[in-house]
């Protein structure tokens, strides 16, 4: 019997091995997976596909909650500016990393951690903004944009705070109101560090202790911390535009190959909380929320075109902070909602 089962489940395993992503798509779900959790759900995952590998998560469900949004923030405006599409005199590569494109931008290489506060929106914006701060000025300027900051002031027109936010919105609030500089949590070399500590032990990191359950939305202070060389309107930055990228993926290449990375938001599903490395795709499990994050590239990985993209659930989640999802087909919305700007420097 025991040879039987090795049997089959070695069949299954060459069978996934050799699978397409148009034939994984394809297959029905069968009844019982939707009740499968824990190690069960980590094998199934990890049995029945070829492209990306899951475990136990270090976090519980609850925690994964707390860092989506209602997917409703989702929702684009129908009367906002959109970038054209840009004419580059290079080719599209077929992988591209910015992180290798501008080396001397720091920024990029950051991964932020919005702690079990839904701030996702605010945080990819500022990370991103942060980002072409230093390419704009050509790594003249190398400020760190604070997160806690765009969270706190923009108010209830980018949204609820920690429960999330519309995705071009913190743009918009930095062109009209300018957002000053940020850090990590306790930083002192800037006017408004993360107010969020990390939730809970991380490698090679302080321990600052668990999180609450309901993260509150700080209080908007128009001011920066004690000590700081500068007062906090003449440590803003500005951006000089804000827009959507055109929902397809030439278009979102050349933006980043241009301007740098882009903030995208997609709908997240019960099976991405077990990711750990490879090229997600969505099969199973629910609907859990939404999430933004940055773009930062694009590759190949086995056959298989992805994006390249930064979390802010710290290091040490998926591929050191980074994940990468299917590219080219929309997967679970990403290609839809797009969002830049250009930062006066």
């Amino acid at each position: 019997m025991v040879n039987i089962i090795l049997t089959l489940l070695a069949a299954s395993l060459a069978t996934a091995s050799q699978m397409s992503v148009e034939e994984f798509k394809a297959l029905p779900v069968p009844e019982y997976v939707k009740d499968l959790k824990g190690q069960e759900f980590v094998d199934y995952i990890n049995n029945n596909q070829p492209f990306y590998k899951a475990e136990i998560p270090k976090m519980t469900y609850e925690e994964f909650k707390s860092r989506l949004m209602a997917v409703s923030f989702l929702k684009k405006p129908e009367q906002t500016e959109k970038a054209e599409e840009l004419v580059l005199d290079e080719e599209i590569p077929e992988r591209f990393d910015a992180r290798e494109k501008w080396p001397q931008c720091d920024s990029i290489k950051l991964i932020r951690d919005q702690a079990n506060c839904g701030s996702c929106w605010a945080v990819s914006a500022a990370s991103a903004m942060s980002d072409r701060v230093c390419m704009q000025s050509n790594g003249a300027r190398r400020t760190m944009v604070s997160d806690t900051d765009i969270l706190a002031c923009c108010g209830i027109s980018c949204g609820l705070g920690c429960y999330g936010g519309f995705v071009l919105s913190a743009w918009t609030y930095a062109k009209n109101k300018g957002v000053c500089s940020g850090g990590p949590y306790k930083a002192t070399d800037c006017c408004k560090p993360n107010e969020f500590h990390p939730c809970g032990k991380h490698k090679d990191q302080p321990y600052y202790g668990e999180c609450p359950d309901d993260a509150k939305t700080p209080a908007c202070r128009a001011r920066c911390q004690f000590r700081y060389r500068k007062d906090y309107e003449g440590d803003k930055i500005y951006a000089s535009s804000s827009y959507w990228v055109n929902e397809n993926e030439t278009a979102i290449q050349k933006e980043i190959m241009a301007n740098g990375p882009v903030q995208a938001a997609f709908r997240v599903y019960t099976d991405f909380m077990y990711y750990t490395s490879g090229v997600y795709m969505y099969k199973w499990g629910e609907e859990a929320g939404g999430h933004v994050i940055k773009i930062i590239g694009w590759g190949v990985e086995n056959g298989v075109k992805y994006w390249l993209v930064a979390n802010s659930w710290n290091f040490d989640w998926g591929e050191e902070g980074y994940f990468k999802i299917l590219r080219g087909s929309n997967e679970c919305g990403i290609e839809e909602e797009v969002a830049a700007g250009m930062i006066k420097v």
